[in-house]
């Protein structure tokens, strides 16, 4: 029978080696035998050819192992002369690679600084590259890392508390609300959005898409406070100029306080089915009033985490407003800037009600600071009725092998 060869980008040809391809099957994952059958089989394929190129040549082994579905030896197939790639084991028995980038934001999660949680990435995946891991269950990675921390005189029993009171949270399929409220301009979205990413929830809301889609189906003569900004909604209140320059304290409060109740079954019909169905959710608006999360966080049974943002000096917050840009005349800056009293002194009311009820006030300066501190708030609440152990969260036998 005629020699196959095979031949590479650098047009060097080499005779094809059954035994070679079958040890590159068993280095994907492969048991020998059924390595060895792929290897014939493709022999086979090629048996008429006096030359193939190794792009042909491992299409046709990936073909082969997709038509036999298996995906996670096509993943390692395709990356077998790459550096070690270690695989993590979830629970669910999916296997994915060690992501340094994912491990780095896990840790971020509970409060470390980015460069922090990237060099402690880092360091773990060289201690796995070194020992010659290849497959390690989630569990073993999390307690390795849970037992470094504990050790490390730079971060010490609490942080490692941390990473342990959240490693649990995770495993126990609960959900998380959110409730982000704050004045315009505060920053509620982009800390909404950055919870969203950062946590993987795909539930978000905005009181205003809520407050949209209510104007969509109640006419501005019927409800017209509703048709106003939160901070103007006082000049559709009966017996007002809506002409008036000046408004009283009392009637900026009156008219907030008649849009936020107008959402108020709105916003807890989504709190409502979010708990329903099991899923977290990001929830934001300036019509987030404390009273309101109060209630919401006494009406259900997921984990609440009310935050109030805010911004302590007006330039701060006037710059923010003057940054922004949009198409929406009504969300234009000028609309913000025209009303910007009323939005500070609305800010200073809803910062004053927050601190009267307790609500955490998170002061929005940096993004990764405000979102470190919102988890560390998140861990805090969890921490209060957390009574697991190590080997608990972790597992009894990640809790064997890792003390071996």
């Amino acid at each position: 029978m005629a020699k196959t060869f095979v031949e590479d980008l650098e047009e060097t040809r080499i005779p094809f080696l059954r035994g070679i391809l079958i040890h590159s099957l068993q280095d994907a994952g492969l048991e020998f035998d059924e390595a060895s059958q792929i290897a014939s089989e493709i022999r086979q394929q090629i048996a008429d050819k006096s030359l193939v190129s190794t792009v042909e040549l491992n299409q046709l082994v990936l073909d082969r192992l997709s038509s036999l579905g298996r995906d996670t030896i096509v993943n390692r197939y395709e990356n077998r002369n790459a550096p070690l790639t270690i695989q993590v084991e979830q629970q669910c028995g999916r296997i994915n690679p060690f992501s340094r980038l994912k491990f780095r934001q896990s840790l971020e999660t509970i409060g470390l600084k980015p460069r922090q949680a990237s060099d402690l990435a880092q360091m773990l995946q060289e201690h796995l590259t070194k020992k010659a891991v290849k497959t390690i269950r989630s569990r073993e990675l999390a307690m390795l890392l849970y037992r470094y921390l504990r050790q490390s005189s730079k971060f010490g029993p609490a942080v490692a508390r941390r990473w342990l009171v959240w490693h649990d949270f995770i495993n126990s399929g609960r959900e998380l609300i959110f409730l982000i409220g704050g004045t315009a301009g505060c920053g509620k979205s982009s800390t909404a959005n950055t919870l969203a990413s950062r946590l993987e929830i795909v539930r978000t809301q905005s009181t205003d898409m809520l407050r949209e889609v209510m104007r969509t189906m109640i006419p501005e003569r019927l409800m017209p406070v509703l048709h106003q900004s939160s901070f103007t909604a006082w000049k559709a209140l009966p017996d007002l100029d809506p002409d008036d320059e000046k408004v009283s304290e009392a009637q900026l409060l009156q008219g907030y306080r008649s849009q936020a109740d107008m959402l108020s079954l709105a916003i807890e019909a989504v709190v409502a089915r979010a708990t329903r169905e099991r899923v977290s959710l990001v929830l934001e608006g300036v019509h987030i009033h404390p009273a309101s999360m109060e209630k919401l966080q006494s009406d259900t049974n997921a984990v609440v985490i009310p935050i109030m943002l805010g911004l302590l000096k007006r330039k701060h917050l006037q710059q923010r407003i003057s940054a922004r840009s949009t198409n929406v005349p009504d969300r234009g800056k000028k609309h913000y800037m025209k009303n910007f009293d009323e939005i500070w002194r609305l800010q200073s009311y809803l910062l004053s009600e927050a601190d009267g009820a307790d609500i955490h006030i998170a002061i929005n300066e940096n993004r990764d600071k405000v979102f470190a501190e919102i988890m560390q708030f998140t861990i805090a609440l969890l921490a209060k009725e957390f009574k697991g152990k190590p080997a608990k969260v972790f597992g009894e036998k990640a809790f064997v092998d890792q003390k071996e």
